[in-house]
């Protein structure tokens, strides 16, 4: 693969992109985040986030522009070499996209098992985390029949289970409550604290607002990156919350803050103890 002059996780230059012969969608768009950063990605519906995320774990082309990826210029990145990229990527979609006719626990084993693990290590990895999220019960259970908020954190344990190194969820709250969406943003800051660049489209503003990362603002096509933001001890005037909604988001920070993660193992060790996570989901 030819490699970029720099390690920064995702740079894009002058990026455009239209979808056949529409209007650019995205416009002249640059930025670059660096390992290990956390990013809140948003904008009005219809600016153009999922289409960002779509350009980075590429799934789409840019019309024109630059970007590399891990240090690659997908540009001259032939098509074969393409996959092994993607599989330091993982993505929690918006529409959750589990195979309907795979168990939970089958869903969540598939990138261990491209990428080759050997079975006994999927069933100890999958199963623990499965449980460290609050699944156990529904391990063989089909997509179908579960809720949304289960089939979320079925999609999230998919996205993490290979430990990526850049980690993109596409309004991975919408199917939750404010408070699950408040523990769910706690999950990604553990997972980046552990590494993982992390990027998070997303509309839930008081989160946003409370957790204080680095933005990207889509408007319009058009990106302005602004600098991580002191964390706000509340946020109730800005965003318009009741007290008694305040109050909820402030106890779930707490919870957060009481509840810690343990670390991610290393190659020959299993996800720690699964009740870090049990009581957390």
């Amino acid at each position: 693969m030819a490699a970029a002059s720099d390690d920064a996780i995702i740079r894009f230059e002058n990026v455009g992109l239209r979808y056949g012969l529409g209007p650019e969608v995205l416009k002249d768009v640059n930025f670059e985040l660096a390992k290990g950063s956390f990013h809140f990605l948003i904008g009005e519906s219809g600016a153009g986030k999922s289409s960002l995320l779509k350009l980075i774990y590429l799934a789409l082309k840019p019309s024109r522009g630059l970007i590399s990826l891990f240090g690659h210029d997908i540009a001259v990145t032939s098509r074969h070499q393409l996959p092994a990229l993607r599989r330091r990527v993982g993505v929690v979609f918006q529409e959750f996209r589990l195979l309907n006719h795979l168990s939970a626990f089958d869903n969540v084993a598939l990138p261990l098992r491209v990428a080759g693990a050997k079975e006994n290590l999927v069933k100890k990895h999958v199963t623990e985390l499965l449980t460290w999220v609050g699944l156990q019960s529904h391990m063989e259970a089909r997509p179908p029949t579960l809720s949304g908020g289960q089939q979320q954190r079925v999609s999230i344990a998919r996205a993490i289970i290979a430990r990526p190194r850049l980690l993109l969820a596409d309004e991975p709250t919408g199917n939750v409550d404010d408070v699950m969406g408040f523990r769910l943003m706690h999950l990604f800051e553990e997972l980046n604290r552990l590494g993982t660049t992390v990027v998070i489209a997303t509309h839930n503003m008081q989160v946003v607002e409370r957790l204080g990362h680095g933005r990207l603002l889509l408007d319009d096509g058009n990106l302005t990156v602004k600098p991580p933001q002191p964390k706000k001890e509340t946020v109730a005037a800005a965003s318009r919350l009741s007290k008694g909604e305040e109050d909820a988001l402030a106890a779930a920070e707490q919870a957060a803050i009481a509840d810690p993660f343990g670390d991610f193992p290393d190659e020959n060790e299993t996800f720690g103890d699964p009740a870090s996570l049990g009581n957390y989901l």
